[in-house]
């Protein structure tokens, strides 16, 4: 093959799509039997599960991506697509924003705003050590504001303000999409995924399911293949030009002994992967007005609800509400108490979601170490390219500054296929 790319999750697939779209032969290998990875979805009953990311971007890089490669991309925008729940009241801030949201909640609201502002000049970004919670801090005292700040930091980034550099979440949102417009996919995530698995093989790549890069190999610097060991224990000898990996640079050392051991333990040590909490539940009656995402005050962990069969029923069967409730542990970042943790986002979804008692709950996912939100902490990446001049990482792991989740991923492929393309040109096309 031209390329060799580890790992079927949004970070590979937006990659080998656009590589097979360009004219390199591509294979993909995914150790599990279908592909999205942590943007994947499964079947509880007949209710499209999410086991990882939720929703996806409008208008940004991942959309820009699937329209290059020639993917449908059916992800629907809820209308709202976000509104918070804050003290019994649920407010609808379209069309006006932080501000708007501000001044509902602290008459110290410009201060904020004007913080907000300042950050949009390199000057205005504060020193590197403060973090968001901090930051806020300087300009109001306010509970719900605050909260707010750290739920909206764990919405985006999977860690609490309190973890999260502020100038982080100020690049995010005055430098970057700041997921403005974002929706759902009625087949869940995986609908989405599968969409790009299938432009890969459209243009002349491979996916294989159920089977597991053992070993990349390498001779004189360079990557040159991998054995593949597939679901019936047989195995595969594939030779490649180049390679991309999305299963994280850590996972990558393990099987890359060309890599060499300093690599191997500096990417161990600074690896920051952080946590989630989700509760996948339903109802036979809809118990929130809002139809896309609610985001929070005060609460003890939750961060936000996302009410899916308002804008896909096709989600869940006939009747039914589907809804995921997420939140992030204290501390997210490390070891936590995960069934305490879980204990205080279902207090918070009682709390919170009226009618929540009544409610089915299908799963409890919680997401960490080796199976993450992200792999590291916005502002803790570490870098898409690796001693091996033809083998790069893509995905969460390696984010560019002040991005997160899917579009991160999708951004990080673009990136490596544009090095790809200065190193390996693409090939002339038949």
């Amino acid at each position: 093959m031209d390329a060799l790319v580890i790992g079927a999750g949004a970070g590979g697939l937006c990659a080998a799509a656009r590589l097979a779209h360009q004219g390199y032969r591509t294979m993909v290998v995914e150790r599990l039997d279908q592909v999205g990875g942590r943007a994947s979805t499964h079947d509880i009953d007949g209710f499209k599960v999410n086991n990882g990311a939720i929703v996806l971007e409008l208008g940004g890089i991942m959309e820009q991506t699937f329209a290059e490669v020639g993917a449908p991309y059916d992800v629907r925008m809820p209308k709202p697509p976000l509104m918070y729940r804050i003290g019994g009241k649920t407010l609808d801030i379209t069309g006006g924003g932080w501000g708007f949201l501000l001044s509902r909640l602290t008459r110290h609201g410009a201060k904020l705003l004007s913080g907000l502002g300042a950050a949009r000049e390199d000057s205005g970004l504060p020193e590197e050590q403060l973090t968001t919670a901090e930051w806020v801090a300087r300009y109001t005292k306010n509970e719900n504001v605050q909260a707010v700040f750290r739920n909206m930091c764990a919405s985006v980034f999977a860690v609490g303000s309190e973890e999260l550099p502020a100038r982080v979440f100020l690049t995010y949102f005055t430098r970057r999409s700041a997921f403005k417009k974002f929706g759902f996919h009625p087949e869940g995530t995986v609908g989405a995924m599968a969409a790009l698995a299938d432009a890969v093989t459209l243009h002349g790549g491979e996916v294989l399911l159920s089977a597991e890069v053992t070993e990349l190999r390498t001779a004189d610097g360079l990557v040159t293949g991998a054995t593949v060991r597939r679901a019936d224990g047989s195995e595969i000898e594939v030779g490649c030009r180049f390679a991309v990996s999305g299963i994280g640079p850590v996972a990558t050392a393990a099987i890359c002994p060309g890599l060499g051991e300093e690599y191997r333990a500096d990417v161990t040590a600074r690896s920051k992967p952080c946590a989630m909490i989700t509760v996948n539940f339903a109802s036979r009656r809809p118990l929130l007005e809002a139809p896309g995402l609610t985001s929070f005050g005060a609460t003890r962990r939750l961060c936000y609800v996302a009410n899916f069969t308002a804008t896909c029923p096709e989600m869940a069967p006939p009747g039914w509400h589907l809804y995921a409730g997420a939140g992030v542990p204290k501390p997210s970042v490390g070891d936590f108490d995960a069934e305490a943790e879980t204990e205080l986002i279902m207090a918070d979804l009682r709390d919170e979601v009226p009618g929540f008692e009544e409610a089915r709950i299908l799963s409890t996912a919680v997401m960490r170490d080796d199976w993450p939100p992200q792999r590291a902490v916005a502002g803790f990446d570490l870098p898409h390219e690796t001693p091996l001049p033809n083998l790069w990482h893509v995905g969460d792991a390696v984010k560019q500054y002040g991005n997160g989740g899917t579009t991160a991923c999708a951004e990080t492929a673009q990136l490596v296929v544009e090095a790809v393309g200065q190193r390996y040109p693409a090939p002339a096309r038949a």
